[in-house]
């Protein structure tokens, strides 16, 4: 069995990185990208600025390391961001693990800043599509390629019902709270999760 990253006993210097990125994510939540600087985060994190660039060696890789823990959130904390298991369970787990991140308030807040800030900065842009959405929708490609191949499911295109399933999971849920800052149940989340899954097995299922 893979030994997962919350099973296994983390080296010092890994756990001070996750410590920095952590810190890091307030602080561009905070001040925003354009106006956060690698002295500000070193200052709130209690770290030498060299620290961070030996950790990270520029602001763009340290917003880029804070994108990829949270598309490993959604893939269940898998370091390799491998999606296994039976496609109602992963698609399931995936759907809501989407949910629960896109529906928050951090989550949202974030999402904000790269979208005012990406015309002037359109490398935010590239990092957050491509270590957030972009990973996350290349990883559900080749799971569903995979599926597809073993014949538990029936996907002629992967790319595309990859992108079906996490428009039809994410999309209305995230405009509402961007809009209207809304909050949602548990409950609901679970409904429409299992919902999402059932459309797509009902096109899709071998």
């Amino acid at each position: 069995m893979t030994q997962t990253r919350s099973s296994r006993r983390v080296p010092r210097g890994e756990k001070r990185r996750d410590e920095i990125a952590a810190v890091a994510e307030r602080v561009f939540l905070e001040r925003g990208y354009s106006e956060t600087t690698m002295q500000h985060i070193a200052d709130y994190a209690g770290a030498s600025k060299e620290t961070l660039y030996r950790h990270f060696g520029c602001k763009g890789t340290l917003f880029s390391e804070v994108m990829r823990r949270r598309s490993s959130e959604v893939m269940s904390g898998e370091e390799d961001g491998a999606l296994c298991g039976s496609p109602p369970e992963v698609l399931f787990s995936l759907a809501l693990n989407l949910l629960h991140l896109l529906t928050r308030a951090d989550s949202l807040r974030l999402y904000r800043v790269v979208v005012a800030e990406t015309p002037r900065e359109p490398e935010l842009g590239r990092i957050f599509y491509g270590q957030g959405p972009g990973r996350i929708l290349t990883r559900l490609t080749d799971y569903l390629d995979e599926t597809g191949k073993k014949g538990e499911l029936n996907v002629p295109n992967p790319s595309l019902a990859a992108r079906l399933f996490i428009g039809s999971v994410t999309t209305f849920h995230q405009i509402q709270g961007l809009a209207m800052q809304a909050t949602f149940p548990d409950a609901e989340l679970q409904i429409h999760a299992r919902e999402a899954v059932a459309l797509f097995l009902a096109r899709y299922g071998a």
